[in-house]
């Protein structure tokens, strides 16, 4: 029912949001109608012809970067908690747009809830993994030099460009949400050119997103109807992000500007995704009736039109027929295909009539090329006014026909196959040439861990089910913003979401060698060698505090306190008793803190040494302010490292450096992660840690006596 029509007569255009205002295309131009898939009433019309879509990509340039560079990690990650708690409270009209798509209550929540979640998990995730900056230091300092003037480390920073999200019809309110998010939070502008059957849903959420007024200007963009040249305006600065068909990526990938013109391009496509079931499990194990509900549930939900359903239901041969049986039953139970506004229907339409024809071809050419339908029908009903298909379950007699592993009909479609050995369930699930996700069932571990260990180079995730956690599972098909979601091969070779891996794949990751105190100039995070403002013992480099004005840095707030500032302590001597009496008070009675003659022999230490705990707790009271300080409460270490034994009659001294300081948003306090470094009378390095407090934000705050 593909069809186009010189002018809008009883529906509306989709508007396109684009350089600050919303446009819709003259009259007159050829259009594309969205329909109601469950009655084919016209809902609305989708054009892009004569949007300048240069104009679209500079403002993006212009505009929206500098409005996401004025702001910090923690400042966008805030506005998308600010952002989610708006649409929560409005997403009624998002729901009733989807139902007219097919969608039934269940398939909102995962799309429309589901999309508002992700804004959740990455504003959290932004707020609480990252700094508050817009560079972020990856992995340990390299050292490059033997006495560290000259050192190297990793970081992220914003990717200089903008990046488009190309989405598919399935999820039109999730499926761009959990692109934006992190892209947001990484502080680059976003273009949105959803699929056409459902851009009129987007729109409405892109109207939400802009009513609210809570994001910068130039931000967010969003075209609907064909993006023509988009990718013509695109270079190296840019990223491309495509949600689709294998087919669509693949040409995609052809564009000059991406093979030549170096434009970031990832994708996620659909694929061929499995399920197994372990030899172990028979009709009657609790595995039996988790596996049936999975694959029932990937059927059911958006009416199979998730690129993570299950198509290949991999089983031991002898449960071929119960596998079906069971399948079949659960579905007549389960579900009720017709117009989701109607109580008692549990499936919907497919979310077009082109997409309904799609699927129907997909089935014939399967049956055609040796599967049988065991559930279900893919006859046509010329009366039939809506886009509905009732679940498919073909079977399979060759487990390695080519058309079973390679063509995917994109609905409530699976095909059951049988397996002899794990080894061959691990073939087949291979077949698929790579997958977004697997489901592996089995209550047997050892098989468990080589059926997963077997596909997972052919997978983005796996899925493990048994009796354990069939109530708690989240299920084969549901993406998590805190996991990656994407897969190679077939699948597209890409990953989103994954926490703040998903925020970095919008950044650039840089090597940056210099003195420590360049990288700290670069990073704002100091690094060991680097200046310091040094209070405490002048045998070290130390002003004693009071003299011209020194202050422990412990009783600075955030309003005084700088990086570099440090507190450096005078020795403190290890005694046996110490040792003794803190082996005895603490049960730790380790041979090498209590037995000379077993620590002489190690080869390690020097005879009775100091417990590593001891020595920490040593270097708390060495560098701790006395009385009331600015720091609120130490919430840990990390990083913790012992280097150097500390034997009886050895000491101790510690230099403590402020390294890292994030002022929290919306608290009274920020982070302070102190660099600190024990040294013994020698000068060699006994341990290095970072000691991570919470400390006030303002002088009045800080100080209120002793």
């Amino acid at each position: 029912m593909t069809d186009t029509m010189s002018e809008s007569k009883t529906a509306e255009f989709v508007p396109s949001y684009v350089s600050g205002a919303w446009w819709t295309p003259a009259a007159g131009v050829n259009a594309t109608p969205i329909r109601d898939t469950s009655t084919g009433e016209q809902l609305a019309l989708v054009s892009s012809e004569g949007l300048n879509i240069a104009e679209v990509v500079d403002y993006a340039r212009a505009t929206g970067r500098k409005g996401l560079g004025e702001l910090t990690i923690h400042k966008r990650a805030l506005k998308l908690k600010e952002l989610a708690l708006y649409l929560n409270d409005r997403k009624d009209v998002l729901y009733e747009l989807s139902m007219a798509n097919g969608a039934t209550k269940g398939d909102c929540f995962f799309d429309v809830d589901g999309g508002i979640g992700v804004l959740f998990t990455m504003s959290s995730k932004g707020r609480r993994e990252l700094p508050n900056t817009n560079v972020i230091v990856d992995g340990a300092v390299e050292p490059m030099s033997k006495d560290g003037s000259f050192i190297g480390e990793h970081i992220y920073s914003r990717i200089p460009g903008i990046t488009v999200e190309i989405n598919a019809f399935n999820f039109p309110v999730w499926g761009m949400l959990e692109k934006f998010a992190p892209a947001f939070v990484a502080g680059v502008p976003t273009i949105v050119k959803p699929a056409t059957p459902t851009s009129n849903i987007t729109a409405a959420l892109v109207q939400l997103i802009v009513e609210s007024g809570i994001l910068p200007e130039g931000s967010l963009q969003f075209i609907a109807g064909s993006a023509r040249d988009l990718i013509d305006h695109l270079d190296y600065r840019d990223m491309v992000t495509f949600t689709g068909s294998k087919a669509t990526a693949d040409r995609l990938r052809q564009h000059p500007n991406v093979q030549q013109g170096g434009v970031r391009f990832t994708a996620e496509a659909d694929s061929l995704n499995a399920a197994i079931l372990g030899t172990d499990v028979t009709t009657d194990s609790p595995e039996f009736p988790a596996f049936i509900r999975a694959v029932v549930n990937e059927m059911q939900v958006k009416a199979g039109q998730k690129c993570t359903a299950i198509r290949r239901v991999i089983v031991p041969h002898a449960l071929v027929e119960p596998v079906v049986d069971a399948l079949a039953a659960r579905l007549d139970e389960k579900v009720t295909v017709g117009d989701p506004r109607v109580e008692g229907n549990t499936m919907g339409a497919l979310a077009s009539f082109d997409q309904l024809r799609d699927v129907r071809a997909a089935v014939d050419s399967l049956v055609d090329a040796g599967g049988s339908i065991a559930y279900g029908s893919n006859d046509w009903d010329d009366d039939q006014q809506g886009a509905f298909l009732s679940p498919v379950v073909l079977k399979w007699d060759d487990n390695r026909a080519e058309a079973l592993h390679a063509t995917e009909a994109f609905g409530p479609v699976s095909s059951v196959l049988g397996y002899e050995t794990t080894a061959e369930a691990i073939e087949l699930a291979a077949l698929g040439d790579g997958s977004l996700v697997a489901t592996v069932c089995t209550y047997d571990m050892e098989q468990a861990g080589e059926l997963a260990r077997g596909i997972a180079g052919y997978h983005g995730r796996i899925h493990m089910l048994n009796r354990d956690n069939a109530r708690t599972s989240t299920g084969h098909g549901s993406p998590l913003p805190t996991l990656v979601h994407g897969g190679p091969g077939r699948a597209g070779g890409g990953e989103e979401l994954g926490g703040v891996r998903g925020i970095k794949h919008y950044m650039q990751r840089t090597a940056v060698q210099g003195t420590p105190d360049l990288l700290t100039a670069v990073t704002g995070e100091w690094h060991r060698g680097a200046a310091q403002e040094r209070v405490g013992d002048p045998e070290y480099g130390g002003v004693p505090e009071g003299e011209n004005g020194a202050v422990h840095p412990f009783r600075k707030s955030l309003e005084t306190l700088k990086i570099g500032d440090a507190f450096v302590s005078g020795l403190r001597q290890a005694t046996e008793q110490e040792i003794t009496d803190f082996a005895n008070s603490t049960g730790d009675v380790f041979y090498a803190h209590t037995d000379p003659a077993a620590a002489e022999a190690n080869p390690f230490f020097p005879g009775i040494v100091a417990h590593g705990y001891l020595l920490v707790s040593w270097a708390a009271g060495l560098f701790v302010a006395p009385g009331r300080s600015a720091v609120y409460a130490n919430y840990g270490m990390e990083n913790l490292r012992f280097l150097t034994p500390v034997g009886i009659d050895d000491s101790i001294r510690v230099e403590l450096t402020a390294k890292r300081i994030t002022p929290r948003e919306t608290e009274d306090y920020g982070e302070v992660v102190w660099d600190a470094l024990l040294l013994n009378q020698n000068d060699e390095i006994v341990a290095t840690y970072d000691v991570m407090t919470l400390v006030a934000k303002r002088e009045e705050q800080a100080l209120g006596g002793n």
